[in-house]
């Protein structure tokens, strides 16, 4: 019961400033009907529900099952069956990460449909789901992380002169939003449960930086995506005339 009102807590202490913003704003400046902030007013009891129960699977459930996961894994003895576990366990959760499915609507609604929120998702998961490949691989072959990123973020750098500039800023959205709670709590417990597992490795030096690699994921396949659609339509084009 202490740990459920500490966590009652923490998660009153992350809502209540965001609520009492708004509460100003609508106090001295918007003056919104007072029925639709009530709406809102319901929406936050319901989000402070949530978040709570969320954080409560979390403990309960997924934090335990994921470091059990990434324990079991290496004892196969199998390099190959442990990249294609990592494979399928990154593109299942991210699949089921809410925030990559609401940008993904936003995405599409503000394209018109000519990027579609499916196809989006599952760009963003093959993404998310190589990179976790690579990140446990780093983890086993010990390669220092910071050469991972240096690579690619240049890579980055470089894509970005190249993709078509609607692309762009929707790539570096898809990584913010693939870093969500479902993602970064079970692929993180598989991580460290890995780094554990490994004799002689430190669950903080191997096990964290993952999430950074995450995150590149979806940069990289959105530009990705969007170079290679800009090239194909260039073909057509030249055929054409």
């Amino acid at each position: 019961m202490t740990d459920l009102k500490r966590e009652l807590l923490d998660v009153v202490q992350a809502v209540l400033p965001i609520a009492g913003v708004v509460l100003l704003l609508q106090i001295f400046l918007i003056s919104m009907p007072w029925t639709g902030f009530a709406r809102f007013g319901l929406g936050v009891v319901l989000v402070t529900a949530g978040l709570l129960l969320f954080l409560q699977g979390v403990k309960i459930g997924l934090l335990p099952m994921g470091e059990a996961v990434g324990a079991e894994l290496p004892k196969r003895g199998s390099l190959p069956f442990l990249l294609v576990s990592a494979f399928i366990l990154g593109l299942t959760v991210t699949m089921a990460e809410p925030d990559v499915w609401v940008l993904s609507g936003y995405v599409d609604t503000a394209s018109g449909g000519a990027v579609s929120k499916y196809a989006l998702v599952v760009c963003v998961a093959l993404g998310v789901a190589i990179f976790v490949s690579l990140a446990m691989l780093r983890i086993v072959l010990n390669v220092p992380i910071a050469y991972i990123l240096a690579a690619g973020y240049c890579l980055i750098l470089v894509l970005s002169f190249f993709t078509p500039a609607d692309f762009v800023p929707v790539s570096f959205d898809a990584g913010v939003v693939t870093t969500g709670p479902m993602t970064v709590t079970f692929v993180m417990a598989i991580a460290l449960g890995l780094a554990d597992a490994l004799e002689g490795r430190s669950a903080v030096q191997d096990g964290f930086g993952l999430i950074a690699l995450v995150a590149l994921a979806p940069i990289l396949s959105v530009m990705s995506v969007g170079l290679l659609l800009t090239t194909q339509s260039k073909r057509k084009g030249t055929r054409n005339e």
